[in-house]
């Protein structure tokens, strides 16, 4: 094989890291400096002038994926060999595609290319598994050791970690990234077992596990000490292919639910499966629809912020699957209609909470807003632009919804038009 310069290096392994989506730049403030000494002693941080970068503030350039998606950070691959072969994954051991593989080097002399140009916020660094766990985490940790210490650089870096890695590395992955993630891949474990052998549900959730005590273990310390050392302060996430076995939404839900309460996860991800070259019989010849993949998102900020519990959730399910033409939350005030109307002016936050078109922004303008007057349609109609997706589930002194809620359909919500059909 032709040895690959450094731009060939980044096509490829660039290309190779778009099937993840579990990379989000929040949730974190700006960290204190590394110094190189500091590294050797065990983490020590200090203020130092004239570093590199930052997790917050503006000046970012975003660029748009081919789906989308916004990316504002260097989103790559350490390498896309793989000792591994995971029937759903294009980089599997088996599969027919280019390889590339970058040196530690080479990729923090990319970040600092791009982030000094302005081109991203951070660095989101995953890898196929080379040699063994361990030397693949090495490899990765030493990616961040270097940009934190031996450059200073305070930007967002996210580490997609190994769970089969030893305890060690995970822990020293913690002390440079802002975010660590492990991809629990799919959402059970006869799945698991059936196409990604090499895997283990068990040891999965053992790493996260061990990621959860040592966040939890340094959260007390830094109440008890003045400037102990940061472990992943924006927390540890995770990522579920959906449609790649026939496991329903609920399952995925449920998994999600015992993830959030269970390890403190601050963001479950969900990959719509896509079809790849000479792909196994043991896969869908079709990818599932993309609204099935935003419709889990819905339900789980249902979960996260707006005080459902999963049997709720699970409620405006049909025979496990979340319907694809409405919203969840749609989908349960239909089903629940004796909840409604909500009187604008004196229903409690949580049932606001749960009327179609208003969301957690919204509740608590209204809430503020109520305590120094009675609110008309009108008044919510200035607060947000849901107001006419919640005029059927509320009631106000002007306006009352009469028998609008049935008006709705009776057998299922009404299908909200796109932009050409609505022009």
């Amino acid at each position: 094989m032709a040895r690959l310069d450094l731009i060939d290096k980044l096509a490829v392994l660039a290309d190779a890291a778009k099937y993840d989506a579990s990379c989000a730049s929040s949730g974190t403030t700006r960290r204190h400096a590394l110094s190189g000494a500091g590294a050797k002693g065990e983490g020590r941080q200090a203020r130092m002038p004239g570093a590199l970068g930052s997790t917050e503030g503006s000046g970012i350039c975003h660029a748009y994926a081919p789906d989308g998606r916004c990316i504002s950070l260097l989103k790559i691959l350490l390498t896309n060999y793989c000792m591994f072969d995971c029937v759903y994954c294009i980089n599997r051991k088996s599969s027919n595609v280019r390889r590339a593989r970058f040196t530690p080097g080479e990729v923090v002399r990319l970040t600092l290319d791009f982030y000094k140009r302005n081109y991203i916020e951070g660095l989101f660094l995953s890898s196929g598994i080379i040699r063994s766990p361990d030397y693949t985490m090495e490899q990765i940790v030493e990616v961040a050791r270097s940009l934190r210490c031996d450059h200073d650089f305070r930007g967002y870096i996210h580490l997609k970690t190994i769970p089969e890695a030893s305890p060690d590395l995970l822990d020293r992955a913690g002390r440079y990234a802002d975010r660590l993630s492990i991809n629990i891949e799919l959402p059970s474990t006869a799945s698991l077992a059936r196409l990604a052998p090499e895997k283990d549900m068990v040891g999965i959730r053992r790493a996260m596990g061990g990621l959860r005590a040592r966040i939890d273990e340094r959260r007390g310390e830094r109440r008890s000490r003045a400037k102990p050392p940061a472990f992943a302060p924006a927390g540890q996430s995770t990522q579920m292919i959906v449609g790649a076995d026939g496991e329903p939404d609920t399952t995925i839900l449920r998994l999600s639910d015992d993830l959030y309460s269970g390890y403190r996860l601050r963001r479950v991800y969900y990959s719509a499966f896509s079809p790849i070259p000479d792909a196994d019989t043991r896969l869908p010849p079709r990818p599932p629809p993309l609204v099935r993949e935003h419709r889990l998102y819905q339900a789980d900020w249902l979960l996260r912020f707006y005080g459902f519990d999963i049997d709720e959730v699970a409620a405006a399910t049909t025979a496990g699957m979340l319907d694809l033409e409405a919203d969840p939350k749609q989908v349960w005030a239909l089903r629940h209609r004796h909840h409604f109307p909500v009187d604008l002016n004196r229903g409690p936050r949580e049932m606001l909470l749960r009327v179609p078109g208003l969301g957690v922004k919204t509740v608590d303008r209204v809430v503020r807003a109520r305590r120094w007057r009675r609110l008309r349609l009108a008044d919510l109609a200035r607060l947000t632009r849901g107001a006419q997706r919640a005029m059927p589930f509320i009631e106000t002194d002007d306006w009352h919804p009469g028998n609008a809620l049935d008006g709705l359909g009776l057998t299922r919500p009404v299908r909200q038009l796109d932009l050409f059909e609505a022009a």
